[in-house]
């Protein structure tokens, strides 16, 4: 009796030993993600993340201005989450196509060095689906050198977006432009 008496009490131990390191762990990482999307709280940006709308019309007029017309970068990276990326595909030299990946400070850099010309981006149309926490925005966008100029480009941004309680915000940007050689088709118009 003493024998199963012990081992009952190890067991008990050992249930409550794993429970309560699940519960932290869990705790640690919620915490963990939670503080990762957390950047402190800019008043001038508050509204660009407070909804879907918001934020993608964000995304689109920050880049936007006339040649060497300073963007308002500090805005921009307030749209992304922690570990967001821009994902631009194209075609290598020999005609395959690939993407390549971005952290906002490295589409700063990448946007700041080659954009000689003025650069408007706007968006043509929108379709968003969403489930929780989790937002996908399929956005037609047209680009210009000036503002009322000619197109320049046209393409999809495929956005993904993370709410949490308070804001949105922008896990992926990924596009194709119609420059790699597609047309639109008439649905991402309309």
């Amino acid at each position: 009796m003493q024998k199963f008496t012990t081992r009952f009490f190890c067991l008990i131990v050992l249930a409550a030993t794993v429970i309560l390191h699940t519960a932290t762990a869990q705790s640690t990482i919620a915490s963990a993600t939670t503080a990762s999307f957390a950047p402190p709280v800019n008043p001038k940006y508050t509204k660009d993340v407070s909804s879907v709308d918001n934020i993608i019309a964000a995304l689109y007029n920050v880049i936007c201005g006339a040649p060497g017309e300073p963007r308002d970068w500090e805005r921009f990276k307030y749209l992304f989450g922690k570990d967001a990326k821009l994902i631009p595909t194209a075609k290598d030299p020999a005609g395959k196509y690939i993407y390549r990946t971005m952290t906002p400070d490295e589409y700063i850099t990448m946007f700041s060095s080659r954009i000689k010309t003025g650069f408007f981006e706007k968006e043509l149309k929108r379709e968003t689906v969403s489930f929780g926490t989790v937002y996908h925005a399929f956005s037609t966008y047209e680009t210009r050198e000036k503002e009322n100029g000619p197109s320049t480009n046209r393409g999809i941004n495929s956005i993904q977006l993370f709410k949490d309680q308070d804001r949105f915000y922008i896990v992926n940007v990924y596009w194709c432009a119609e420059s790699m050689g597609f047309t639109l088709p008439a649905s991402a118009l309309k």
